[in-house]
């Protein structure tokens, strides 16, 4: 898939090697997960603040090694709901495509660190499979694209999925969840944003961004491009531990979100995945953060606190 997946024709990511004189930093965790961070991304941390939450975020630990008996590889149980090829189907009129294995960064809490993406990937196969079950499913009305990252596909490969999902009549809406606007945003170029404004589906793009200094002024442009599409922009973040677990630097993301164009949508608890114990939280602690929330923000700006758990048909709201 080499050919069909994006670079950024400047230098893209890191060298481990930048990160090896920082402290908490412990390469056997590479072996569990490699460090992947663009550069983009790296200017973006603080490195003389040891806890940068930016750094926490990216950075393989010893903590990773934890095994507590609690933790799973598959803890939302997306294998349990393949039905074809990268096909993933737990809701009702939903259908989630695995689009491709590679992100343009590695998050170290990442649900889907242990996942099989080899034989789970709908775009190595041309799609065919993830049509074809499309259009035996006359109840799904949204299909979803995840990975991941679906935006680490070249433009000419995601044209080859759309023009194929218009002839689909009862597919309404296309979601994209990225998180490259963050953090590559040379991304979102000017074949990007006409490919986009040609697809005649409701559009909705869902960004991953979990701490307001992931926002930076030139992230307007991006999202001012996406939004001038018609595609309606979401944000979802993960609560974690000493980098997010706080109502004044959550109300500060909503605010700071909301002025680039986007509206709050989920704030997810840690999917137990194992390698991730040290961003875990209590339900008990999450909900009296989102009290928090609730008590700063205008109705609009909180958003829903939620827990995916296997076998559920939908997310389970904690408040």
């Amino acid at each position: 898939m080499k050919k069909s997946t994006w670079r950024d024709k400047s230098k893209n990511h890191v060298n481990p090697d930048d990160f090896s004189e920082i402290e908490q930093y412990d390469k056997t965790s590479e072996g569990l997960f490699r460090l992947h961070v663009p550069e983009y991304f790296k200017k973006l941390i603080d490195f003389n603040n040891a806890n940068d939450p930016l750094l926490l975020q990216i950075l393989p630990s010893k903590h990773e090694h934890a095994n507590s008996g609690h933790f799973s590889k598959d803890p939302v149980g997306d294998l349990n709901s393949r039905k074809a090829k990268g096909v993933i189907h737990k809701y009702h009129g939903r259908v989630l495509l695995i689009a491709t294995g590679t992100c343009a960064i590695n998050c170290r809490y990442c649900f889907r660190r242990t996942f099989p993406y080899t034989e789970n990937n709908a775009s190595a196969y041309h799609w065919k499979e993830a049509i074809e079950y499309l259009k035996e499913n006359l109840d799904v009305h949204e299909v979803i694209l995840s990975g991941g990252d679906p935006l680490m596909l070249s433009t000419k490969v995601l044209t080859r999925f759309t023009d194929q999902l218009k002839t689909i009549k009862h597919i309404k809406t296309f979601r994209i969840h990225t998180r490259i606007p963050l953090v590559s945003p040379s991304r979102i170029n000017d074949e990007f944003i006409n490919w986009l404004s040609n697809v005649k589906l409701n559009k909705v793009m869902v960004v991953h961004c979990n701490h307001p200094n992931e926002l930076k002024k030139n992230h307007k442009k991006v999202f001012k491009a996406i939004n001038k599409t018609n595609t309606f922009l979401l944000n979802q973040s993960v609560l974690l531990k000493n980098i997010n677990d706080d109502g004044e630097i959550l109300s500060e993301l909503s605010h700071k979100l909301f002025s680039f164009g986007i509206l709050p949508y989920y704030l997810n608890q840690l999917d137990k995945v194992i390698g991730t114990e040290q961003f875990f939280i209590s339900r008990e602690q999450a909900k009296t953060i989102h009290q928090q929330l609730l008590a700063k923000l205008p109705g609009y700006l909180v958003p829903k606190l939620v827990e995916e758990i296997s076998g559920k048909k939908n997310k389970t709201p904690l408040i």
